[in-house]
């Protein structure tokens, strides 16, 4: 323990003889261990703030789409279904079909692109808002087909100037069709809701309305391709998705035959946060050369220190020093060397996650925190170290197979 004090102590006298060299030999480590360790706490913290924002919007959602079978054989689902999986499924809070279509509306303030949303009074289960003005249509709104519609209060600005407009008419045209919708209802999205936003500049205007108001276009909204049920906390998602699956092949007496097909929110996050974890470790695989490029730069160095320090290790050697004591002598060194700059770089990468993530929270209006993780910060350590030890090896041989005689006679 002695001798490796002392091999420590002399390694430190070393690095400090030469402080510029020692810097610039650090600076690959340093550049990229903080580059890893940012990169992999701002895609945590992001992944954590679109968790967080997802959880809140309603985890609970189940998305029920017919199979191409389905669609050949035209079993799509009916409002009828849409009853059935609401009053006959222990769990179930909700359903809506996810009708829709496009048109047009002029204003004073111009000509704008409209997307509609058809479903039922269920619809607002799905969106990430709170009411701001009025109310959302209703069960009886969508029995009777009423011509109502809800929209965003960044919406209303754009078509009126104001969010003051309950009560206001919207003249919607679709394929030369007109007519007049009542608006019952303003939303406001929700606050640190960035990663999940439904309206931005330039976007078409959304209205949410009951799907039978399209019936006043020309056709009717019988049959459907996908619907959302909403289930509630307590609810098993996989029970109420085979209960969702048995319901409808019941009804349709399609047994057997796969025609519906389930996908839950918390596949789609799943996915989300696979697609993100991947994007993570590519970037910091990048991150992660200049960390080779950082330890080919200490190895250099060594041989650098090995050649000016000849004439040290042949009086060492000379005077009955051992060549497993040259050579952890250098691969302290080389050792301390990444050490230092693995405690540095973790230091400013902690430092840069913050300052990242302060500056996307400023910019995004979406409270990101830095995911900082122990493992992370152990991993990089651990990886510093390996790095000296592993580019230290072949100059501390070099060193330590010098013999005494060739060593003395160089000057």
């Amino acid at each position: 323990m002695g001798n490796i004090a002392e091999y420590i102590k002399m390694a430190f006298k070393n690095i400090t003889a030469n402080k510029g060299r020692s810097f610039l030999t650090m600076l690959g480590i340093i550049i990229g261990i903080s580059s890893v360790i940012m990169v992999m706490a701002v895609g945590d913290g992001t992944a954590n703030a679109m968790n967080a924002e997802v959880q809140d919007l309603g985890t609970g959602q189940i998305n029920v789409y017919c199979s191409d079978d389905a669609v050949n054989t035209e079993e799509w689902m009916t409002p009828e279904d849409i009853t059935a999986l609401k009053e006959k499924i222990e769990g179930v809070e909700g359903a809506t079909p996810n009708d829709g279509a496009s048109g047009t509306t002029v204003t004073g303030k111009g000509e704008f692109s409209l997307n509609l949303s058809g479903g039922t009074e269920d619809l607002q289960k799905s969106m990430n808002f709170n009411i701001k003005r009025g109310s959302y249509f209703t069960a009886a709104d969508v029995e009777e087909g009423n011509r109502v519609c809800v929209l965003t209060d960044s919406d209303a600005k754009r078509l009126f100037g104001s969010d003051d407009v309950v009560g206001m008419d919207i003249e919607v045209d679709i394929g030369g069709i007109s007519s007049s919708y009542r608006i019952v209802g303003v939303t406001q999205q929700k606050e640190n809701t960035s990663f999940i936003s439904y309206t931005y500049e330039g976007m078409p205007v959304s209205l949410d309305v009951p799907y039978t108001s399209f019936s006043n276009f020309g056709w009717e909204s019988n049959s459907f391709y996908s619907v959302t049920v909403f289930s509630n906390d307590q609810a098993s998602g996989e029970e109420v998705s085979r209960d969702i699956i048995h319901t409808l092949e019941t009804r349709h007496h399609c047994a057997g035959e796969d025609y519906y097909q389930i996908q839950s929110f918390q596949d789609m996050l799943s996915e989300m946060n696979d697609m993100l974890a991947i994007v993570t470790t590519f970037i910091s695989c990048v991150a992660a050369i200049s960390l080779i490029v950082g330890g080919i730069g200490v190895m250099n160095i060594m041989l650098v220190s090995v050649t000016e320090r000849t004439r040290e290790i042949g009086i060492r050697k000379s005077l009955g020093a051992k060549t497993s004591s040259i050579l952890l002598q250098f691969l302290a060194e080389a050792a301390i060397l990444t050490i230092l700059g693995g405690i540095i770089g973790i230091l400013l990468g902690l430092l840069g996650a913050v300052g990242a993530c302060k500056l996307m929270t400023a910019s995004m209006g979406s409270a990101i925190s830095p995911g900082i993780k122990a493992s992370t910060i152990l991993g990089a350590t651990l990886f510093s170290c390996g790095i000296g030890v592993f580019f230290g090896i072949y100059p501390a041989r070099k060193a330590a197979k010098l013999s005494p005689i060739e060593a003395l006679r160089r000057n």
